[in-house]
């Protein structure tokens, strides 16, 4: 099969509206970090110049993503899932160090994250394997045991390095695929069952500042210098905006860099400071129209193969979002996972305009392929 082929009528169903969505939100993003390195002495950190490097990178990559057909590009899903095992096995030996954690292969500009880039291959990974093990019944645990271990290797290595938050992604979309192909009752109970009696034991090996922002979850105000000055001032942050929020540069706890991890983790919080409830919700609701859009074509998909593609794709925008909002509120423990296409992070860019290039692969071909 041809690896790389134009088609007029795919270019001509290209999903223009849902492409506006993202980089609405990825230019409301850039504007955002600017805010975090702008400072009243009229300093300028780089970050938000980067970032546009990267929207535009990513912009270029998901368009060679969407041009090559999503089955030629499963037909190599497995190569492709052990080139990544190899970059974040090589992490450990080459690997660059930031805030304790080793992630990187690289330095500045061309620093690259597997771990990131992970979460879009685990998804095609997956999809490969459901597409060929086709089943009418619901899965039983033990047909589930290989993609389990698919996604179990770059969890370990991944937790080693640590990054806590890009491990549990990978296994929310494991769950969030396996459930959506159907799994077997019983097989459900005993996998919950197995979970409770592996949760006390996982405590054992986590880091310490791991424990730390678990406990601090439960109560921040029992160490507000220490773990829970991030979820303090995050909260002070969200809160201070009120309804139409203080104005554009104009956010205290930004300038004044109460406000930590200001680009990454926290990004919402400087957003909801600056504009408030009211441009709060028009941002939440525009990452709603882009996941009810993904949920669309994942169920106007002509075949299994791109209908988990789509519905992984979605499922991974879904849970980021979700998890990172509720990070940043307070309700859910600071885990390190950012907010899409609106945090600082060129891996995590590219990684998201490569499945937007899925997604997008999906939506148009369903206008050419046959049942």
């Amino acid at each position: 099969m041809i690896f790389f082929k134009f088609d007029r009528r795919i270019f001509r169903h290209f999903d223009w509206m849902l492409l506006a969505f993202v980089l609405c939100i990825c230019t409301m993003g850039i504007l955002n970090i600017y805010s975090t390195g702008f400072s009243v002495s009229g300093d300028q950190t780089p970050y938000y110049l980067k970032q546009v490097q990267w929207v535009v990178v990513g912009l270029i990559f998901m368009m060679f993503i969407f041009f090559v057909d999503y089955r030629v590009i499963t037909q190599y899903a497995y190569i492709i899932y052990v080139f990544v095992i190899a970059l974040l096995v090589l992490v450990f030996f080459v690997g660059s160090s930031s805030h304790g954690a080793q992630r990187w292969i690289g330095g500045d500009f061309l620093a690259v994250q597997p771990s990131e880039l992970m979460k879009v291959v685990i998804i095609i990974a997956l999809a490969r394997y459901f597409d060929n093990h086709k089943s009418n019944e619901p899965y039983k645990l033990r047909e589930l045991l290989i993609p389990f271990l698919i996604v179990g290797a770059p969890f370990v290595l991944i937790l080693k390095q640590p990054d806590l938050g890009t491990a549990l992604i990978l296994i929310i979309i494991f769950i969030s695929v396996v459930f959506f192909m159907g799994v077997d009752k019983k097989s459900v109970f005993f996998a919950f069952v197995g979970c409770l009696i592996l949760i006390p034991i996982s405590w054992l090996f986590l880091k310490d500042y791991q424990r730390e922002r678990l406990i601090t979850f439960l109560n921040p105000e029992s160490d507000p210098l220490g773990s829970g000055y991030h979820i303090i001032q995050s909260k002070i942050a969200v809160g201070s905006g009120e309804i139409f929020g203080k104005g554009f540069l104009s956010g205290s706890q930004t300038q004044l860099k109460f406000l930590p991890e200001q680009q990454t983790d926290f990004v919402f919080s400087v957003f909801a400071e600056e504009w408030g409830f009211i441009g709060s919700v028009i941002l939440i609701i525009m990452f709603i129209v882009i996941i009810f859009w993904g949920f669309k074509i994942a169920l106007q998909a002509k075949d299994l193969l791109g209908t988990i593609i789509a519905f992984g794709v979605t499922a991974l925008i879904s849970w980021e979002v979700f998890i990172n909002i509720g990070m940043v509120l307070g309700i859910l423990p600071v885990v390190g996972i950012p907010l899409p296409f609106f945090s600082y992070g060129g891996s995590a860019m590219l990684s998201l305009m490569a499945a937007m290039g899925l997604l997008i692969n999906v939506s148009a071909r369903r206008f050419v392929l046959q049942k």
